[in-house]
């Protein structure tokens, strides 16, 4: 659960409640990341794609948290906007082994980055290059060049390498959030 509890603290929320959105192409591994990062007592055993998108929303001890999982799929992505005001931090999600739908991502981060709703707003990215057991995986050092990361000079930015079935490389993420 500590990702969301540092996540609050980064940003100096005095607010009860937090929305993150987390955004990415079908099948990085959004919702599985998601369930890894809910208490235990609330982990779903049987993950299933996400249609149009589903709310979490989970407590901490002095937090209420609410989690866009907004589903990847192409004829679902235009939905995402609508979301945008209500962000206070964005966890996208890579594939890092799909390197034919590494650019449909670039376009989609892309995209996301100078929509009006975001452009102009301190909000904190944190990038999962995920699936980094499969024996296709790029590093993350690789997908951070793919997407060209090193242009995003207005945010806060980090990229994990992360294993989502395992739950690896999610305590880095939460680990910078906290730095």
């Amino acid at each position: 659960m500590g990702l969301f509890d540092k996540l609050a603290g980064w940003l100096g929320l005095k607010k009860k409640e937090v929305h993150v959105l987390c955004l990415g192409l079908d099948n990085s591994g959004k919702t599985t990341i998601i369930n890894k990062l809910k208490p235990s007592n609330a982990q779903t055993q049987d993950i299933v794609p996400t249609i149009g998108f589903s709310i979490e929303k989970f407590k901490t001890s002095s937090l209420s948290f609410t989690v866009f999982d907004m589903s990847g799929q192409g004829r679902y992505r235009n939905l995402w906007e609508h979301y945008y005001k209500e962000g206070q931090a964005i966890i996208f999600v890579i594939d890092s082994s799909d390197k034919l739908r590494m650019v449909v991502a670039k376009e989609e981060l892309d995209t996301l980055l100078n929509h009006p709703d975001i452009k102009h707003r301190r909000l904190p990215i944190l990038f999962f290059a995920n699936k980094m057991d499969l024996r296709d995986a790029i590093s993350s050092v690789k997908v951070s060049q793919l997407l060209s990361l090193e242009n995003i000079k207005d945010k806060p930015w980090h990229i994990c390498a992360s294993d989502a079935l395992k739950g690896e490389g999610l305590q880095e993420g939460v680990d910078w959030l906290q730095g």
